[in-house]
């Protein structure tokens, strides 16, 4: 199961639109030209969407490997 969440790599300002994109298998630069070109047409109110979406969604694990002497 895929989970959603705030790319820490892949950020501009908070990483949202970085996680999203990865969370749908597309480019994060569609996605951030779809958000500017949203907020245009309904006058900023996609920017609270945005802002909740950063409160809410978690930053992704940072997974390390550990090597066990055997």
């Amino acid at each position: 199961m895929k989970k959603l969440y705030r790319s820490g790599t892949d950020k501009k300002i908070f990483g949202v639109c970085g996680g999203i994109a990865r969370y749908f298998g597309v480019d994060s630069t569609i996605i951030r030209l779809a958000l500017v070109i949203i907020t245009f047409i309904f006058a900023g109110f996609p920017l609270l969407f945005y802002m909740a979406a950063w409160i809410v969604l978690p930053i992704e694990p940072q997974y390390r490997t550990i090597e066990v002497d055997k």
